[in-house]
């Protein structure tokens, strides 16, 4: 009788032909997130991927999986050969160790008996081991409805009996759906873009786009903090970072005040495209939501969308304001956005901001601009970083 921790796989349990590769980048993401607590073995046995690692590390094993995404659930497990002696001694064990963390009446069994060659079928082997717990076990009862706990049994090459189930982020392995390129504020919204595009496969590198010295250093060092958040589900995330105050002077002396944020926003597309192409990124993210401000309604996405050709993905484009904060404190980014530090959207501010602007009107107002000169500027002064968990 030993103890392993077994990791369900979700979404990628179900796809197929393809189910290897999926599988492959998971396990490589389960080896590096658990490299630190001895360097466990894992090794996968019909639909789940099972840890082996010193019990005292249980803890932070589970803690650091619930942010890898493709796993769906995390269980300790005590592991027996499949006869019945070691499946009733383990199942008291896991029962009598649920009891002493909780106030536990009732209890009911589930088997999952993987091993069609295994002589005893998934209702008899419940009601048998059901039968053997109420026989050991004083003060519980079965409840087939509405248990306190289950006792899971999973009979396969081994047999896995445990009562636990940590929930995890369930989605796709980071890097089986390309790479995108986020616009990371230091706001609520982009943080939360990133997670949900992290969630399904995506590998991220961000932009940031300031406007120092109109906006601080704290400024800067904030967004990071969001990265270094963010980066805890991600992995490492690549950062540029872009000071953009050149082209909103420009903007600001030439063009109509009220397009001064749609303009704006334009040349951060711009300058995120180029640097995208030359990171062989596949699309850019961003954390607008549809009519939550000026530029993010119909007419201002589609202008925006017009000013580059590479893919604009917004994972929050029908979520209202309440859905996108839920996210942002479950995913602990909440308390570090909403810090009061000003941002590039804030500089030379717009009274009356273009809600409905036409693209032929913006293209004038660029004709005054040398678009292709600024672009160019502000990417070869980009500065590079990589934020780390």
């Amino acid at each position: 009788m030993d103890k392993v921790i077994s990791v369900s796989l979700g979404e990628v349990a179900l796809k197929g032909l393809n189910r290897g590769y999926f599988e492959n980048k998971l396990l490589k993401q389960i080896r590096s997130a658990t490299r630190e607590f001895g360097s466990p073995n894992i090794y996968k046995e019909q639909g789940k991927m099972y840890i082996e690692a010193e019990e005292n590390y249980f803890d932070q094993i589970i803690n650091r999986l619930k942010k890898v995404f493709g796993i769906v659930y995390i269980s300790p497990c005590i592991r027996v050969e499949k006869d019945m002696g070691n499946i009733e001694k383990a199942s008291m064990v896991a029962l009598k160790e649920a009891l002493e963390k909780k106030n536990i009446r009732t209890f009911k069994v589930k088997t999952n008996r993987v091993d069609k060659d295994f002589p005893i079928k998934s209702p008899d082997m419940s009601s048998k081991i059901g039968g053997v717990l109420l026989k050991s076990i004083e003060g519980i009862k079965v409840d087939v409805h509405n248990p306190q706990v289950y006792l899971y049994i999973d009979i396969k090459d081994k047999c896995y009996i445990y009562t636990e189930r940590y929930k995890a982020q369930g989605g796709l392995p980071i890097g089986t759906n390309g790479k995108g390129l986020l616009l990371l504020s230091g706001g609520i919204d982009s943080p939360v873009a990133g997670f949900m595009m992290a969630k399904r496969g995506v590998r991220l590198s961000a932009v940031h786009f300031h406007s120092y010295p109109f906006t601080s250093e704290r400024a800067e060092e904030k967004v990071k903090e969001l990265g270094n958040i963010l980066a805890r589900y991600s992995g490492d995330i690549p950062l540029y970072t872009v000071n953009i105050i050149d082209i909103q002077k420009e903007i600001h002396e030439k063009c109509p005040e009220n397009q001064m944020t749609i303009l704006t926003r334009r040349f951060m597309m711009r300058i995120a495209e180029k640097i995208a192409q030359r990171q062989d990124i596949n699309a850019l993210i961003t954390g607008e939501s549809l009519g939550q401000v000026a530029s993010q309604t119909i007419e201002g996405i589609g202008v925006t969308n017009s000013s580059v050709d590479i893919p604009i993905l917004r994972p929050l484009i029908g979520f209202d304001k309440v859905d996108i904060i839920d996210i942002a404190k479950e995913i602990e980014t909440y308390e570090t956005s909403i810090l009061p530090y000003e941002d590039c959207c804030t500089v030379f501010l717009p009274k009356h901001p273009l809600t409905r602007p036409k693209l032929e009107d913006i293209e004038e107002s660029e004709k005054k601009l040398d678009v292709d000169y600024l672009v160019d500027e502000a990417v070869s002064n980009a500065v590079f970083s990589t934020i780390e968990p």
